[in-house]
């Protein structure tokens, strides 16, 4: 088992990018290796050693968007964490553990109608939990909220961070838009960090037929192994064309036209005007990705349609053992879609990722 330690690494967001208002000057945000004391654990709680940290979308928000935090810099973020309890509740010293990316307080009206996920008083690493986040050696949690990781034969621990909010966001997803066997699916960016599992997820709970649409071709090819039946490159063209594109997949392969189930995996406004241009007869948009751009829709179309817009947030903890179980019964993919790096290239790594969708989940791993 590993040593208790005396102290905590740290890479902590000292600074996000700004912009010099009366300039327009980008100033450049800061990431420092900072060292914590480790702090009293109160009942409940436990000390994880960190195995790995995924690099999502939201850290870049965070970091690079203007997306702000609950807890003000410094902080550290992070919040895709597996690892090890090395610390606090015996009842889980030396288990391997996910830390879900959203823990509820259980308490509230939300926590105690099933809407846990969406919790006001949630805790969340790298954006809530004081100053700690994933990209540290270790992170105080709540014991309550861990999903125990076993029987993972030789899938590495790190690996697993990406169930922490990657592989189970769209679990949560699917539950919202009560997913059945036999349903029909259109992902909008299929092909990044989430967008990948949630083709797969959508497949593993029964989906129909899983269409994706992303811009990157060599990534459409591969989800056409992980999920996806169908594919639409969306590189150069308008909602309009792609919605064209999409009524012709479906008359020629016999498709239906309504009720298509969408996810809206990108964030980006483009993608949310193609997903509410695709919105049809009583069909589901459910929103996934988040993005700060205001997108117009004639909500008039809703009655017409007798459709429905659905928003949706994080993952329920209790959800997490489930997903788990999919990853390492091969329903869902990880090992294709994840790559680890060590934790002292994250400046470097976050640049490259904001530039750039990275082909594979990005997991960072201590090496302080």
């Amino acid at each position: 088992m590993a040593a208790v330690p005396n102290k905590i690494m740290t890479w902590q967001m000292v600074q996000p990018t700004s912009k010099n208002k009366e300039t327009g000057e980008v100033i450049p945000g800061k990431l420092e290796k900072k060292e914590l004391p480790v702090p009293e654990l109160k009942a409940g709680e436990v000390l994880v050693e960190v195995a790995g940290c995924g690099v999502c979308h939201t850290d870049l928000g965070y970091f690079y968007d203007g997306v702000p935090t609950v807890s003000k810099p410094p902080l550290a973020l992070g919040h895709e964490i597996a690892g090890t309890v090395v610390a606090g509740d015996a009842a889980w010293m030396g288990k391997e553990v996910i830390i879900p990316a959203v823990m509820p307080c259980r308490q509230c009206i939300l926590c105690k109608t099933g809407r846990g996920n969406r919790c006001l008083a949630q805790k969340m690493p790298g954006n809530s939990l004081a100053m700690y986040g994933g990209f540290s050696s270790h992170i105080p949690v709540p014991s309550i909220d861990l999903c125990e990781v076993k029987n993972r034969g030789n899938v590495p621990l790190a690996h697993l961070a990406v169930v922490a909010d990657a592989a189970t966001t769209p679990y949560q997803a699917a539950k919202r838009a009560d997913l059945q066997p036999g349903d029909n699916v259109i992902v909008i960016g299929i092909t990044g960090g989430v967008g990948q599992y949630m083709g797969q997820t959508a497949k593993a709970l029964g989906a129909k037929t899983v269409i994706g649409i992303a811009r990157n071709q060599e990534k459409l090819d591969r989800a056409l192994k992980f999920g996806a039946d169908f594919v639409i490159n969306s590189t150069g063209k308008d909602a309009g064309a792609v919605s064209k594109e999409f009524r012709a997949l479906c008359k020629s392969k016999d498709l239906p036209g309504t009720g298509w189930k969408i996810f809206e995996v990108t964030g980006a406004k483009p993608g949310q005007e193609l997903a509410l241009t695709l919105l049809s007869f009583t069909g589901k948009l459910i929103v996934v990705g988040f993005g700060l751009a205001k997108t117009e829709y004639a909500i008039g179309r809703l009655m017409a349609f007798d459709a429905e817009i659905i928003g949706t947030w994080g993952c329920l903890p209790e959800y997490y053992p489930i997903v788990l179980d999919m990853v390492l019964s091969k329903k869902i993919n990880i090992e294709a879609f994840v790559e680890t790096r060590p934790m002292s290239t994250i400046a470097a790594t976050f640049d490259e990722a904001h530039r750039t969708s990275p082909s594979r989940r990005i997991v960072l791993t201590p090496d302080f």
